[in-house]
């Protein structure tokens, strides 16, 4: 069963020859429509977010800047992001599909959840718009489910480092980060040096990878980097920073993964999750509408076991060699973080 968000209306929040474009949108429905998965599609109704369920990842004051700003027409926050009028409702309700789409996946105790929206949220910091998104949608979700007492584990596949996503939670013991990310690329974050605030240390888990990485070295790194620490954390539930712009075919970035790559990832991701029911993926980046589409059929499909073509999944590019290094230099920023805090408590 996949129980998706019902799209608002996103076509207000459009900027001519912005690579964020409603078509991204329609491509990925169209790649749900090709699963063809008649009463186990479940479309369930976004609603907007409330103040509340914001503030816990955002500044109150920075939600009042960003409403203003739409009301008054909008226009470019940084040279890649923009916001119109109509921007700052369907930021809310993209926000709150996340929450509505989870409290449905809670009710039934059962299914894969996709919240299709744009904008995306993975760069959204807490007080500031960037790379293309205006509210973190991901980590409004994860808020959520912290308040009920979960543990949280985020995986972020997008080619991009989600530097929001990895900021709002830096120094919560209750949430993993994971991200594979092209290296360097924007925004610049994402060094396996990077693991957590002082009390959350090892909660962030980040592999850089180099150009024209291919899905073989993505499955390495999860098994030599990610898994183990996934297995220690014990999530109770998982949710995915979904963007499909690795794909070999994407305009914005030069890792070399097929939709194959991404349906064996998916089906990686799936079994971090405790039981059925405790898996949402959230729309992030991906340009390319055709390998937009085929990657979310491959995708969804494979977590569903629906029929579909499947293309190959790719290997022997770069970055295999890379991925002891990263293994070396998390455990030494991790050595070094505790002599620090033990030093610390040690001091008079």
């Amino acid at each position: 069963m996949l129980i998706v968000n019902e799209l608002c209306d996103d076509s207000g929040h459009e900027e001519p020859g912005h690579p964020e474009r409603p078509d991204r949108t329609r491509a990925v429905m169209d790649g749900i429509d090709e699963l063809h998965l008649g009463t186990d599609l479940v479309v369930e109704p976004s609603r907007v977010a409330t103040r509340g369920e914001l503030t816990r990842v955002h500044d109150g004051a920075y939600l009042d800047e960003l409403g203003v700003f739409c009301y008054e027409g909008g226009g470019d926050i940084d040279p890649d992001t923009y916001a119109t009028f109509d921007s700052w409702r369907i930021a809310q309700h993209a926000a709150g599909a996340g929450i509505a789409v989870i409290e449905e996946m809670r009710a039934r105790d059962a299914g894969v959840g996709f919240v299709v929206t744009r904008p995306p949220g993975h760069h959204a910091l807490r007080d500031r718009a960037m790379g293309f998104c205006l509210l973190n949608n991901v980590a409004v979700a994860a808020a959520s489910l912290l308040e009920r007492g979960e543990r949280v584990l985020i995986v972020d596949w997008d080619v991009h480092h989600g530097n929001g996503t990895q900021a709002i939670f830096w120094n919560n013991p209750d949430v993993l980060y994971v991200s594979t990310h092209e290296w360097p690329l924007f925004p610049g974050s994402g060094t396996p040096h990077e693991i957590g605030g002082v009390n959350a240390l090892g909660t962030v888990v980040n592999i850089p990878l180099p150009a024209g990485a291919t899905g073989d070295v993505v499955a390495h790194s999860f098994d030599v980097v990610a898994t183990p620490v996934i297995d220690d954390f014990a999530p109770t539930w998982v949710l995915v920073s979904a963007g499909f712009d690795a794909h070999r075919d994407d305009p914005m970035a030069s890792l070399a993964l097929s939709s194959g790559d991404f349906a064996a990832l998916a089906t990686t991701v799936s079994t971090f999750a405790p039981r059925p029911g405790r898996l949402a993926l959230f729309l992030e980046g991906g340009y390319d509408l055709n390998a937009l589409r085929t990657s979310v059929g491959a995708t969804l499909g494979a977590l569903l076991g629906a029929e579909r073509d499947v293309v190959a999944t790719t290997n022997g590019g770069p970055g295999r060699e890379h991925v002891a290094r990263i293994v070396e230099r998390r455990k030494s920023a991790l050595e070094l973080a505790h002599q620090v805090a033990n030093y610390e408590e040690d001091s008079p």
